[in-house]
């Protein structure tokens, strides 16, 4: 918004008035970038803590204490007066994204009935697409202030959704597995399943609760253990997935929509109603991911999706090379086809990598290394999110066009990982989908030398009593 622009960064709102300067660079500014990406360098450094928590506390506790960080980032927000309190903002909030980042994917994955998990954890990428919509939307009604302090509601209405969080925690139940992990109790364990499962027939769920339990109790240092050999898909997959779900661009997409659209020669107004247009298809795409995850698979919406967001980056690219230069308004079919592309672009994220990245994680790593895999998904995931919105506006600015090509680039590497590496995972109970390494053509391997490892040492210890 010009207003917040004004007060706060002048130095942007002075290289958006000068005809001189680039399209591409208006908005190159490290000020502009470490306001956007400070939250995430917060964030990253509070799933380290909130791992932890997780694991001795429970899921509740994180997610408390993260819509507490929320509520308290959202005061700074709105009352800010200077850039410091703008940053004050930003890192309370990113301490807050850290803890419910970390604990509520991993919360819907234990809670959720097997057949319908993928569905159910989904849920946690349509409710942020939501959340999203209602901010752009929020934005583009507040803008319209003409005393210009509509950003101070923009940025203090994140303290409403963080009130809904942190009271709606104190009465959810903990999850059977923590339950279980915790004291030991398998009576509250076996209740509350029934209660979840809608029948008394939960004693196979119930008996592979308590046996990865058991073994969690063995596991004194889930950060560390996730580095052994007989864990390294498990660590794999729990580094990779967030790393290439950020590389897809979607961030881009997310932060700089509005200054995207801006820059192609949308107006103020109409880059905020831009925003809220490819929003929209993003909402609908996890929508159909809810309905398509559990029959059709991880693996098949992850290369359909790749295949339409590869296109996407290709053709916008292309697109941007022709007919858009340093100087002067895109001819406005052309933007508008430009918008047209990128909901294409976030409908292939929104039904493939935006619900799946916090899913298959949680899915693919046993109780005794879920709470370090999923802090390993959030850290790398915020690590990522720093990078790109701190380099983007810059490297848009010396590269043009051909940053779309570079993330085009990056999703075909990704489509490969896929294909090759990545195992199916639907249909199983969480605490089975270990099996899934036995007949991989790739993991098999070290799965089958751990347990030759395993078994000459279970040899040589009754050899020698």
């Amino acid at each position: 918004m010009n207003s917040f622009l004004k007060r706060f960064f002048p130095e942007v709102y002075r290289q958006k008035q000068d005809s001189k300067v680039s399209h591409y660079c208006q908005f190159n500014s490290e000020l502009l970038t470490l306001f956007t990406s400070s939250m995430y360098i917060a964030g990253l450094v509070a799933t380290l803590v909130a791992s932890s928590i997780t694991r001795r506390f429970g899921r509740r506790a994180s997610m408390m204490i993260g819509g507490a960080f929320f509520i308290t980032g959202s005061v700074f927000g709105g009352a800010a007066v200077n850039v410091p309190m703008l940053l004050l903002n930003r890192i309370l909030l990113g301490i807050g994204l850290g803890f419910t980042n970390q604990s509520i994917p991993l919360y819907l994955s234990e809670m959720a009935p097997p057949q319908y998990r993928g569905a159910v954890n989904n849920g946690f990428e349509l409710c942020l697409s939501l959340g999203i919509l209602c901010a752009n939307i929020l934005n583009y009604f507040v803008v319209k202030i003409k005393a210009g302090w509509g950003w101070r509601i923009s940025l203090s209405m994140a303290a409403l959704p963080a009130a809904f969080l942190t009271m709606g925690a104190i009465f959810l139940p903990e999850t059977p597995s923590f339950i279980i992990q915790r004291d030991g109790n398998t009576d509250n364990a076996r209740v509350l399943l029934q209660k979840l499962r809608g029948t008394d027939s939960v004693h196979k769920e119930l008996d592979d609760l308590v046996s990865a339990s058991n073994l969690s109790r063995t596991t004194r240092y889930p950060f560390r253990n996730i580095f052994k050999r007989k864990y390294r898909p498990q660590f794999v997959i729990a580094l990779l997935i967030p790393f290439f779900n950020q590389v897809t661009g979607i961030n881009v997409i997310n932060f700089y929509a509005p200054v995207m659209f801006r820059t192609i020669g949308f107006k103020e107004n109409a880059s905020l109603l831009s925003s809220v247009v490819t929003r929209l298809c993003a909402t609908f795409a996890n929508i159909v991911a809810m309905i398509l995850v559990d029959s059709s698979g991880r693996r098949k919406l992850l290369l359909i999706g790749n295949i339409q967001m590869i296109l996407s980056q290709f053709t916008v690219g292309a697109i941007l090379a022709a007919k858009f230069k340093d100087h002067g308004d895109m001819d406005k079919d052309y933007a508008y086809l430009v918008l047209i592309i990128m909901c294409v672009f976030v409908a292939g994220y929104g039904w493939s990598w935006g619900p799946l990245t916090f899913l298959v994680p949680a899915e693919v790593c046993p109780l005794e290394i879920r709470s370090a895999g999923q802090g390993i998904v959030v850290a790398v995931t915020f690590l990522m999110t720093f990078v790109i919105s701190q380099t983007f506006l810059a490297t848009l600015c010396h590269i043009k066009s051909g940053t779309f090509f570079v993330f085009g680039a990056l999703i075909c590497l990704m489509t490969l990982f896929v294909y090759l590496f990545l195992p199916e995972t639907k249909g199983l109970p969480i605490e089975q989908v270990s099996h899934v390494w036995r007949r991989h053509w790739f993991w098999k391997k070290i799965v089958r030398e751990e347990q030759e490892k395993k078994k000459q040492a279970v040899t040589i210890a009754s050899s020698s009593s």
